[in-house]
């Protein structure tokens, strides 16, 4: 069994995250939907419009149509709308 950075066992998985600052990385955090685009800005540097061309040209035409068409529906891609829609959730 392999042990991880905290003695627990590693949990394998299909397709591990990729190294963090690489262009792999941007395209699988771009495609996650729990991490924001502030966040892969504050790690990758890159802007939401910068990661929507870097996604433009590595992706085919369908996949970034669908990729498009799922990040504009997700609310908890954006920091902020994800926030506003979490304190009507909790005022209830």
């Amino acid at each position: 069994m392999v042990k991880g950075k905290y003695g627990r066992p590693v949990t394998r998985v299909k397709n591990p995250e990729p190294e963090l600052g690489t262009e792999s990385w941007v395209i699988w955090a771009a495609w996650a939907d729990r991490i924001t685009f502030e966040e892969i800005e504050e790690k990758s540097g890159l802007s939401e419009a910068e990661v929507i061309i870097l996604m433009r040209s590595h992706l085919k035409g369908s996949s970034f149509r669908n990729w498009r068409k799922r990040v504009s529906e997700r609310s908890t891609k954006h920091r902020k709308r994800f926030e506003s829609r979490r304190q009507h959730l909790e005022r209830g």
